[in-house]
């Protein structure tokens, strides 16, 4: 499909963009390359590809095959069974006291 630099103008036009005489052929000419490029890839057989594409998926996104044994959901006690003390250097009422920011000095 080629484009004609009236139809360049009734985009422009469309898209309210305000195109100089002399840029329209340059237009023209890239939309029409981009548009040819488009062509081609239209005409790229793509149905051998897609049997080499399907596992390289599975491969890149950790897709497991289909009846995969999955690990079982059970929770766990929590590991971290220790005291504020014991995390930090100051600590009061099981909390961690941590130094007033500068900016709030003043309060």
């Amino acid at each position: 499909m080629a484009v004609t630099e009236a139809d360049i103008r009734k985009i422009a036009d469309l898209a309210r963009l305000s195109l100089a005489d002399d840029e329209v052929p340059i237009m023209t000419a890239q939309l029409n390359s981009i548009l040819a490029h488009m062509d081609v890839l239209t005409r790229v057989d793509t149905g051998t590809a897609t049997d080499l594409v399907a596992p390289l998926v599975e491969l890149v996104s950790g897709a497991q095959a289909p009846g995969a044994p999955l690990r079982g959901d059970a929770v766990a006690p929590f590991p971290m069974d220790t005291t504020a003390p014991m995390l930090a250097p100051e600590s009061e009422d099981g909390f961690i006291l941590v130094p007033r920011l500068s900016t709030h000095e003043d309060m």
